[in-house]
This record gives structure tokens, C-alpha cells and sequence, in this order.
């Protein structure tokens, strides 16, 4: 996964801007798709691929802010640069807050602000890669039997063999076949390997 064919949402009310962080888009090689307001963007289908949103902190009907918040509720994970006209502090603290990558003043510097999308597509592309290696870790686990299951959780906690026959009433040695399932199932080639994707998988706390 790469930036290369990344996708720029660019939100501003001013079809100027619209039409000039356009054409700055394109020459640096990435996608824009442009909306006149937060509304006309939520109700747009979003393809399913890396990418970052420019918006303006003040539009008509809901703001810039407000729409960060509807993008959280509806679990639409976009890293976001906000543009404004106004220096104000107040909101550019608590869009950061909420996890915005910049906050820039208008009129923009457009190298600065390239570097800002570029930092933000990053992002999202490392969040993405995380999000599917957590999925496929998780795969792994969801093929364990429940008995493999509950060795599993037991190893990781650093119990020995003996000490997992005597909680799970079984002979070491059918706790030594599972656990050699676990292990091939989980496609880990050492106990520490397994434990840290436990604690990828949520099955083990980094205090466990």
C-alpha cells in the first residue's frame, strides 16, 4: 500500500478553493474529490482506500468541527488537515485534540500544506496496514478450538506445561500436542513471538 492514487476529500464552501486545492492536488500526483459542504460529503460513498480530507473550519450549516465529530460517530477514520481564515486558537487546539494531523491558515502555503497531506496519507496508510494485520492475527486466533483456546490464554500468561494440565484437568502431554497446534495455527515460531500477538489479538494485557 502506497500514497501513489491516494485520495484528497477536499470540504470548503469557497468553489474557488475548491477548484484551486483541485488543480494543486493533481499536480502532485494524487486524487481530490471536492464538496461544497459537510453534508453533500457524508452522504457521498467513499472508496476503500488511503487517502485524507482538507476542510474548512467555518461553513455554513455544520462547521468544520462539527463535521469531525459526525465522522467519529459514523466511524469514518480520515486523518485530517483543517484549513481556516480565522486564527483561532480555541478550535484549532480542540481539532487537534480530536486528532486532526495539521491546522493551516488561509491563504494556504502550498508546500507546507502538501506536506501536511502527505504526513496525513501516511498515517492513514500505516493505520490501515495495522487494522489488517490485527484482522489477520485475529483470523488466526478465531481458528483455535476451544481447548486450543484455552491453552493458548495459559501459555502466554507463562504458564509451564504442568501447570496447564493441572488448571485445564489434562495430561501434559495432550497439553503439549495442543499446544503445538496453537503455536502452528498462530503461525509463531517462539513463545515470545506468541505472547506478542496475544497482545495484538486482545487476549493478553501489555501488564499480564
Amino acid at each position: 500500500m502506497t500514497s501513489e492514487g491516494a485520495t484528497v476529500f477536499i470540504v470548503d464552501d469557497d468553489q474557488s478553493v475548491r477548484t484551486a486545492l483541485s488543480r494543486l492536488m493533481r499536480s502532485a500526483g494524487l486524487h481530490a474529490e471536492t464538496f461544497a459542504s459537510a453534508k453533500e460529503f457524508l452522504e457521498r460513498e467513499h472508496p476503500d482506500g488511503p487517502g485524507c480530507m482538507v476542510l474548512d473550519l467555518s461553513m455554513p450549516g455544520s462547521t468544520g468541527l462539527e463535521l469531525q465529530q459526525d465522522m467519529a460517530a459514523a466511524d469514518i477514520d480520515l486523518p485530517i488537515v483543517f484549513l481556516t481564515g480565522h486564527g483561532n486558537v480555541p478550535s484549532s487546539v480542540k481539532a487537534l485534540k480530536s486528532g486532526a494531523v495539521d491546522f493551516l491558515e488561509k491563504p494556504v502555503d502550498e508546500d507546507r500544506l502538501l506536506s501536511a497531506i502527505k504526513d496525513a496519507v501516511e498515517q492513514d496508510i500505516r493505520t490501515r496496514r495495522d487494522r489488517d494485520k490485527l484482522s489477520e492475527i485475529q483470523g488466526r486466533v478465531a481458528r483455535l478450538t476451544r481447548r486450543e483456546l484455552q491453552v493458548f490464554r495459559l501459555v502466554v500468561q507463562g504458564k509451564l506445561n504442568k501447570q496447564v494440565a493441572g488448571e485445564l484437568g489434562m495430561s501434559e502431554k495432550t497439553v503439549k500436542v495442543h499446544r503445538a497446534r496453537v503455536m502452528q495455527k498462530m503461525e509463531a515460531d517462539s513463545l515470545a513471538e506468541l505472547v506478542r500477538l496475544a497482545q495484538r489479538a486482545g487476549e493478553l494485557s501489555s501488564e499480564s
